[in-house]
C-alpha cells in the first residue's frame, strides 16, 4: 500500500460507514501527498549509502574506526605515488637505489594510513570498556529500587541522577523515552542500540524476552548483572594473562633493533673499511667491497616489516583483534625509522 492509499483511508475512518472522498477533494490533496512522498523518500536516501555520507561525512567516518580508511587509504596512496613520480622526475630513475628518499615516502603513506584508524579504534575501545564496567551497577542498582516497591519508569527516572560514568547520558536518555510513554521493552531495546556493544545487545535482549514472558523483572535484572560483572571480569583477566605476550613482542622488536644497531655500527663497518684499504692496496681476493649503505637499507625494511607485522600480532595476541595492533605498528615503525635515520 502506497502513502496516497493510506491518507485515502485515513481520511476514510470516522464511521462504521466510509464515505468516499469526491474527486475534487482528492485532488486538492494530492499535491500535498506527493510532496510528503518526496519528503520520505529524501529521507530515506539520507539514512543509508552514499546518501547518508553525503549528509552526515563525519559522522559516517568515525561511527566505526575501519570507515576512516575511505579517506586515509587514498590519501596514503596519494602521498606515496606524488613522492614517488616527483623524485624520479627529478632525480631520475637511480635515485630508487642511491637514496631512502621512497622509503620515506612509503614509510610517511603507511603511517597515514593507520594512524587515524588506531587512534579512532582505541577510542572506541575505551567507550565499551567504560559502559561495559559501568552496565552491572546499574542493572543491580534497578533491580533494587524495583524490589523496593518503585515501578520501572519511577526506578529509571531516579537512577538517572545517579552518575555511570559514560553510560550516564544514554541512561538519561532511557529515562525520556519512559517518560514518553515508550514501554519498558522497547525503550530498553532503543537503549541497547544506542549503546551498540555486543555484551549490551545481549543483556538488553535478555531483560526484554524475560519482561515478555512475565518473569520476575528483579530477578531478570540481578541475572543482567551477574552476566555482565563476569563477562566483564573475564575479559580484563584474559587482557592481564595476554598482557606479558605483548611486552615479550615488544621487548622481541627492542632486542632486533639493538642486534642491527651493532651489527652496522661495529662489524659491517669495519668489513667495509677494511675492504676499502684492501682495494687501495691493490689487494686482489683478500673480500669484496662492502656497499654499507645498501646493507643499512636493507636492515631499515627488515625493521619496518618486523615491526608492523610484530604490532599487528600483539593486538591479536592481546585483545584479539589485529585492528587493535596498528597502534603497535604504528609506534614501532614510526621508533624503526627514526633509529635508521639518525641513529644508525
Amino acid at each position: 500500500m502506497n502513502v496516497k492509499e493510506t491518507f485515502k483511508n485515513i481520511f476514510n475512518r470516522g464511521s462504521e460507514t466510509p464515505t468516499p472522498l469526491k474527486s475534487a477533494e482528492l485532488s486538492s490533496i494530492e499535491p500535498e501527498m506527493d510532496e510528503i512522498t518526496k519528503n520520505l523518500e529524501r529521507d530515506r536516501q539520507t539514512r543509508e549509502g552514499l546518501g547518508k555520507f553525503l549528509k552526515h561525512p563525519f559522522r559516517v567516518l568515525t561511527e566505526k574506526p575501519v570507515n576512516i580508511f575511505i579517506v586515509t587509504i587514498p590519501l596514503a596512496l596519494i602521498i606515496f605515488i606524488g613522492g614517488f613520480v616527483s623524485s624520479v622526475m627529478s632525480y631520475g630513475i637511480p635515485v630508487l637505489f642511491t637514496s631512502t628518499i621512497i622509503d620515506d615516502f612509503l614509510v610517511l603513506a603507511v603511517l597515514v594510513a593507520i594512524i587515524p584508524v588506531a587512534i579512532l579504534d582505541f577510542k572506541e575501545q575505551q567507550r565499551v570498556k567504560n559502559l561495559e564496567n559501568a552496565l552491572p551497577n546499574f542493572f543491580r542498582d534497578l533491580a533494587g529500587m524495583n524490589d523496593s516497591g518503585m515501578t520501572l519508569p519511577n526506578a529509571v527516572h531516579i537512577v538517572a541522577g545517579a552518575e555511570y560514568s559514560t553510560l550516564t547520558p544514554h541512561i538519561r536518555k532511557l529515562d525520556q523515552d519512559m517518560s514518553w510513554g515508550a514501554g519498558f521493552v522497547e525503550a530498553m531495546y532503543r537503549f541497547g542500540k544506542d549503546l551498540g556493544t555486543p555484551l549490551a545487545d545481549r543483556s538488553v535482549d535478555l531483560i526484554a524476552k524475560a519482561s515478555k514472558a512475565g518473569g520476575d523483572i528483579s530477578e531478570v535484572l540481578r541475572a543482567a548483572a551477574k552476566d555482565t560483572f563476569e563477562v566483564v571480569n573475564l575479559a580484563q583477566e584474559r587482557s592481564n594473562n595476554m598482557l606479558i605476550y605483548v611486552i615479550i613482542v615488544l621487548v622481541s622488536f627492542a632486542v632486533f633493533l639493538f642486534v642491527i644497531a651493532i651489527l652496522v655500527s661495529t662489524f659491517l663497518t669495519t668489513m667495509a673499511t677494511a675492504g676499502a684499504s684492501a682495494a687501495s692496496a691493490g689487494a686482489r681476493g683478500f673480500m669484496g667491497q662492502i656497499d654499507l649503505f645498501q646493507y643499512k637499507r636493507l636492515f631499515t625494511h627488515a625493521a619496518l616489516l618486523q615491526g608492523f607485522f610484530s604490532g599487528l600480532v600483539a593486538g591479536q595476541m592481546g585483545e584479539g583483534r589485529l585492528i587493535a595492533g596498528l597502534k603497535y605498528s604504528a609506534i614501532m615503525v614510526i621508533i624503526a625509522w627514526v633509529t635508521f635515520r639518525f641513529f644508525i
